[in-house]
């Protein structure tokens, strides 16, 4: 989960620079070209037997679904409003978790396993200190993103017998889909670097989804999903080695308290299992 969060924060980056100059449906559409070509090299292995055999249809659908609002709110948000306060709206995705885990895969969610969740987002709210949001349009594309992203990652536990491969190509082809849809409607003739930029962020999302999805396989839902919180963390080190911005006391002291929350809460799921 911690891997696959590190790969999502340079595809935020790189999402938050390119769609400055293209639009939500062209980035889908190029990124998920260029995932969708690496993916069918994996797939040859497997064939189409995969996908025969995945487990309940209606809810791998569901998921595609999920998974295409999820990242087209965010690309579209991301292009209108702070990063930092888009950040903040999908950093509460763990609560939703939470209580969905609890609600739908029937897991059993302990006192110290909320208040380790409960710690992380007092973390976030600490580093990234949001300008206040007011209930615009983008915001609320934004907290529907949020929680497309919480029930994404709900289902992604119900199908944990789905193979990953099928799981990260169902998510390539929704959004390759809906750029198709989108793209020609705003298409801006790409630079060779942007080009290989718009490429190499289908690949980097790609890895990103399969190590979460293999997280989720391995570990109940409200285990895992709190260790989104570290997105602020890498945020912070690609902030100050790409771009030069030195952190503030309070991004210092909010990564502090993000990691001591994730840190607490292994210690506890360790503890749990050895019991």
């Amino acid at each position: 989960m911690t891997g696959g969060i590190f790969l999502f924060s340079l595809n935020d980056a790189m999402g938050k620079w390119l769609v400055a100059t293209y639009s939500v449906g062209q980035v889908l559409l190029l990124r998920s070209f260029a995932a969708l070509v690496v993916l069918l090299v994996l797939l040859r292995g497997e064939g189409l037997g995969g996908f025969r055999r995945a487990p309940r249809p209606g809810l791998q659908v569901a998921r595609v679904v999920l998974s295409t609002l999820e990242v087209a709110c965010f690309y579209w948000a991301v292009a209108y409003m702070p990063l930092a306060d888009v950040m903040t709206y999908y950093l509460a995705g763990p609560l939703y978790v939470a209580g969905l885990a609890a609600l739908l895969l029937k897991e059993r969610i302990d006192r110290v396993q909320m208040l380790c969740v409960g710690a992380g987002f007092v973390g976030v709210l600490v580093a990234l200190d949001p300008s206040t949001a007011t209930l615009t349009g983008p915001a609320l594309v934004a907290l529907a993103g949020s929680f497309s992203f919480a029930l994404l990652m709900v289902t992604t536990r119900l199908l944990r017998g789905t193979g990953d491969t099928v799981l990260v190509t169902g998510q390539t082809l929704g959004a390759l889909l809906l750029g198709l849809v989108l793209a020609p409607f705003a298409w801006v003739a790409p630079t060779g670097v942007d080009f290989l930029l718009l490429s190499l962020l289908g690949i980097v999302a790609m890895g990103a989804h399969m190590c979460v999805n293999r997280a989720l396989k391995l570990a109940p839902a409200s285990a895992v999903v709190p260790f989104q919180y570290t997105l602020i963390v890498w945020a912070v080190v690609l902030g100050y080695l790409v771009f030069s911005d030195v952190p503030t006391g309070r991004v210092v002291a909010g990564a502090a308290i993000i990691v001591a929350a994730g840190l607490a809460l292994l210690w506890h799921e360790r503890r749990a299992a050895r019991a």
